[in-house]
Parts: structure tokens; C-alpha cells; sequence
């Protein structure tokens, strides 16, 4: 299902292209922030379009509220993966 909001589309290739830099991190934390990240960005568009189905405005905003807490999200695992040391534990 594809949804005709443009917050929508933007959102959804943030999200791919999240997948596609994430695959390039360590192994080592495929079950740690690769996992999270993925998760949080995902929520991005999966909130929208959920809010969207909802049969009152007010279901609408707040699931855009939800989805822009997980943008907030998102963004700070990506400046934490800016972290040198993630890539060079002892």
C-alpha cells in the first residue's frame, strides 16, 4: 500500500535509505544498533500511514506526533554511529 502524502514518501526513502548505509556496519551490531535504527525509521512512515487509516483527525495528529518522536530517534542513533570507537572495540 502506498499512501499519497508527500511526509509519506519522503519518509519512506529516509527509510530505505537507512537500510542501505545500515547494512554497511559492523557485524557486531547487527542485534544492537542496526537493529534500532532500522526500527526507529521504519516507525517514521509505518506511523504515518497508520494515523492516516484512523477515522478521526486527532488519531491523525497524534500519530504524527509518534512519528516524529521516532524521527527524533533515528537521528540521534545516526550521529551516535558517527562513533569511532563503535568500530574499533578492544
Amino acid at each position: 500500500m502506498e499512501c499519497k502524502l508527500e511526509v509519506w514518501k519522503l519518509s519512506h526513502q529516509l527509510t530505505l535509505a537507512v537500510y542501505k548505509i545500515s547494512a554497511k556496519f559492523p557485524s557486531s551490531e547487527n542485534y544492537g544498533l542496526t537493529f534500532q535504527i532500522r526500527r526507529s525509521i521504519s516507525s517514521v512512515p509505518t506511523n504515518i500511514i497508520e494515523g492516516q487509516g484512523r477515522q478521526y483527525k486527532k488519531e491523525f495528529i497524534r500519530f504524527l506526533y509518534i512519528s516524529k518522536g521516532s524521527l527524533e530517534e533515528a537521528n540521534y542513533q545516526v550521529v551516535f554511529s558517527k562513533r569511532p570507537e563503535l568500530y574499533f572495540r578492544k
